[in-house]
């Protein structure tokens, strides 16, 4: 395990002849950073559409269409209303492995319940015709457990090869909950498509635990993605003061929050034991102290900028930048912070079809950048 080593790329300005970009030396050379779309309204998560469009969720609770040329849609038809508030409201959306026959996509969003918030997981069919719109939506998970504020509400879904679930839900600040099975406050749960606890769950049958439970002492994962080469489930998440972590989340695992932390609490005070370690519970592969907030995370396997193959890209909201860590042996052994001059509040990173990186800002004028060498 690493703090983080820093490289920092450098920026300029393009020429006059595309003002509005910007291009910057990196470990991959010049890169431009274009815009594709912008007045989004706190942009969360982006998903590519076959035909090259994308399909992105707004916090306050829409869905929209971006073509490649940044034409955006109005808001789709039949999304389901969305408890917006403080870091609640529509979340991750992600296409169903066989969603060119299914036309089916999952979804994760808050809801009001008892005065707070739960996460709620659905699906739906997406139907791409003259007027776009989801049909067929219907809940397949809500988070359990006592209804929680509306921070620490990061939700990401990500679909195995064997067409199961893994889903992170936060801990809304009832870190205590984290390390108590009988809900899914503070976990990643591992279900079907259709919601239900597979049989070869780690707590199936076990007295006083959810069975769709496949991790837990988690705090607020925003970050979800499969390592494409060894196929681990790898997670990052928010620490409190300092201990922004990844791990690689294994069936059963205890991920320490709120016993151990690299961080310390808003007030100073020491998280749990005051310990980094603590006997059966999983150290995080990498950690972040100070906190650069990370949201959204995705493995670099495009041939575009061949330099960066092997690396893991992290957006980050507190410190407004890009984290590209290189992977050796399937671990991160150095960092490239990127894009830090711009002052963005990158909520989601995705590698397009393309083979550019795409990132989606947090903000009242959200934006869709690309990354890519120039003029490609």
């Amino acid at each position: 395990m690493h703090a983080a080593l820093l490289v920092s790329a450098a920026l300029v300005i393009a020429g006059p002849a595309n003002a509005a970009d910007k291009v910057f030396d990196s470990s991959a050379g010049k890169i431009a950073v274009t815009t594709i779309a912008e007045h989004l309204v706190h942009p969360w998560s982006l998903a590519f559409l076959p035909d090259g469009r994308m399909l992105v969720t707004e916090r306050p609770g829409r869905m929209r269409l971006v073509t490649k040329d940044g034409k955006t849609s109005e808001p789709l038809a039949g999304v389901p209303e969305v408890y917006h508030r403080g870091q609640a409201g529509m979340m991750d959306v992600m296409l169903a492995n066989d969603f060119a026959q299914s036309r089916r996509i999952f979804f994760c969003y808050a809801k009001s319940v008892g005065g707070g918030a739960q996460i709620v997981v659905a699906h739906a069919q997406l139907d791409l015709g003259n007027q776009p719109k989801l049909e067929g939506v219907q809940t397949i998970y809500v988070q359990k457990g006592p209804p929680g504020g509306a921070a620490n509400i990061g939700c990401r879904i990500v679909q195995a090869r064997d067409g199961n679930l893994f889903v992170s839900l936060g801990d809304h600040f009832k870190a205590e909950e984290s390390q108590n099975l009988s809900n899914s406050v503070g976990k990643i749960v591992r279900i079907t498509p259709d919601g239900k606890a597979p049989s070869d769950n780690p707590f199936v049958g076990r007295q006083n635990a959810l069975p769709e439970i496949w991790a837990y002492g988690v705090r607020n994962a925003e970050g979800l993605a499969f390592n494409p080469w060894t196929n681990e489930l790898w997670e990052q998440e928010h620490g409190p003061m300092g201990g922004d972590e990844i791990n690689i989340i294994k069936k059963g695992g205890n991920y320490g929050w709120p016993v151990v932390s690299f961080g310390v609490n808003y007030d100073g005070t020491p998280v749990g034991t005051g310990k980094e370690h603590a006997e059966g519970m999983i150290d995080p592969m990498w950690h972040w102290t100070p906190s650069i907030a990370p949201s959204g995370m995705a493995f670099y396997t495009g041939d575009l900028m061949p330099a960066w193959q092997h690396s893991l890209f992290n957006g980050a909201l507190k410190f407004q930048l890009v984290s590209r860590l290189q992977l050796e042996n399937d671990r991160p052994v150095r960092e490239e912070r990127m894009l830090h001059e711009l002052g963005w509040r990158i909520r989601d990173v995705r590698q397009g079809p393309d083979g550019a990186i795409y990132l989606l800002t947090d903000e009242d004028n959200g934006r869709i950048f690309r990354l890519a060498p120039p003029g490609k």
